[in-house]
């Protein structure tokens, strides 16, 4: 994946790049081809897609159908609902941010990339924008105190991460519902960022402002009220997000961005100056949900912390695992939100949960299905599922060292000699292995059943590890019921 190197700004040489004369919008001029330098759009691997299942003609309402499937949270003009249906009007260019906080995305920034992708189906074209720029200074919404600031090189490396899961996960939606090559693209606003002039930016932007208004945003006057109150950096991120919208409906014929309902206000903030600066109508901003449980708590943290996209921060596995262990109540919802499966599917799944003979996380292993092939590919679906079911307790299929090895960071692990795991009892091994804190802990467990080597239950407790029982002579799989399982690593 190519990266960018970074310049530190220089005071003396920004340059505003646009001026305020005539502006022809969007919608009345031919849609241009972005012209994309930091990522390839076309994988030269297949991917596997999935194929729209809407009549080759049509237009669907991508806004009807995020409104049907609970995507939908506010729009800045009804008329975007007739714009998404009118087929004389042509494809829609939408946008959505991310700004480059860590190596990875994370699933709250899923829904922006779900979001984009119902577009992509729907015969519109996506524009997935790196903050290289914005990323610098830190989006305070949602915040409670400002984002620790990122050096260079860190800042560089995250959005070469985030590039890639981009680039990945739109790949899949590629050629479908356009009559063009690709239908997406990737920016990075540090490429219009770094020619802008401070004292022009204050001049021909900054005076179309309004202070009220700015204060007025609810992230704005949260962190007001709070000890740490808030910095002016922090306070100019709305009218840096403001301006990019600005930049993308005049240079690239950008219509639409999306955001997460908390994004609303840097939305507005950009629709405002298109229709101040550019006198300039046919701008639009759309924002969904943010994902929450049915109680109320925020959907995508675990106990370990955030549910990462980039496998090398979380594996396929418990990728998986996470989206398997989703409760009934907010199943079908998930179902709605997170995937592409067509409303009829779901209602039927959702249907048999209420019925007898269901069988129990049906729906659950639909969505993890679903997701995690989303997210991850065919091959990371396949790597989860084959370890799902190798490390499920009881399960006939038989383990090998990579298989253990695969999950070996999802789940506890510890180092012990040959000599002293050799002969050494059950009992004794799962409490130096950790997995028991007592041996009299472990006994009870054992006489429940609930204690299983290498997936297979261990009846005796006067079981003593064998040379055959280490796997591949490298590993052994301890388990306490069906989810807590050490690795023990024989040295």
């Amino acid at each position: 994946m190519a990266s960018r190197t970074f310049l530190c700004f220089n005071h003396g040489k920004f340059l505003l790049p646009f001026t305020t004369t005539k502006f022809i919008p969007a919608s009345r001029r031919p849609i241009k081809s972005l012209n994309f330098s930091s990522v390839s759009c076309s994988l030269n691997t297949p991917q596997p897609t999935v194929e729209p299942k809407f009549q080759m003609g049509s237009t669907p309402n991508v806004v009807k159908i995020l409104e049907e499937r609970g995507l939908l949270e506010s729009i800045t003009n009804e008329n975007l609902r007739l714009v998404c249906s009118d087929q004389t009007a042509g494809p829609l260019k939408v946008y959505c941010g991310f700004d480059p906080t860590a190596e990875s995305l994370h699933l709250g920034n899923l829904l922006g990339l779900i979001v984009l992708s119902w577009f992509q189906r729907c015969g519109h074209r996506a524009v997935a924008l790196i903050g290289g720029a914005t990323g610098r200074i830190g989006d305070p919404s949602g915040k409670s105190q400002e984002r620790p600031e990122l050096d260079l090189e860190s800042l560089e490396k995250n959005i070469a991460g985030i590039m890639e899961i981009v680039n990945k996960i739109l790949s899949k939606n590629a050629n479908l519902g356009s009559e063009q090559n690709s239908n997406f693209v990737i920016l990075n606003n540090y490429d219009w960022w770094k020619e802008v002039r401070l004292l022009d930016f204050l001049k021909q932007v900054g005076r179309y402002a309004r202070v009220g208004s700015m204060m007025s945003k609810e992230s704005v006057k949260k962190r007001l009220e709070s000890e740490q109150g808030m910095s002016y950096t922090e306070f100019t991120y709305q009218l840096l997000q403001g301006y990019d919208f600005l930049y993308l409906f005049k240079n690239e014929g950008v219509n639409v961005q999306i955001g997460g309902s908390d994004q609303w206000g840097n939305i507005t903030a950009g629709t405002e100056l298109i229709r101040k600066i550019l006198q300039a109508e046919g701008a639009y901003g759309l924002t969904f949900p943010l994902l929450l449980k049915s109680d109320g708590t925020k959907f995508g943290k675990s106990e370990d912390g955030a549910i990462w996209l980039s496998p090398s921060m979380l594996s396929p596995y418990k990728f998986y695992q996470y989206f398997f262990s989703v409760p009934d109540a907010d199943v079908v919802r998930f179902l709605k939100i997170l995937t592409f499966l067509n409303m009829e599917e779901i209602n039927e799944l959702e249907s048999a949960m209420k019925k007898p003979g269901y069988v129990p996380n049906t729906a659950q292993r639909k969505l993890a299905e679903e997701i995690t092939r989303f997210v991850h590919g065919e091959d990371g679906l396949t790597e989860a599922l084959k370890a799902t079911e190798a490390l499920r307790p009881g399960s006939e299929t038989k383990l090998d060292w990579e298989t253990i090895e695969g999950i070996a960071e999802d789940v506890p692990s510890c180092s012990l000699p040959y000599t002293e795991v050799l002969n050494l009892s059950i009992v004794d091994l799962s409490v130096s292995s950790g997995l028991f804190e007592s041996k009299s802990a472990a006994r009870r467990l054992l006489k429940q059943g609930g204690i299983y080597l290498n997936n297979n239950r261990v009846d005796n407790e006067s079981k003593r590890i064998e040379a055959e029982d280490i796997v591949d002579g490298k590993v052994l799989l301890l388990s306490a019921g069906k989810k807590n399982k050490v690795v023990v690593r024989i040295s």
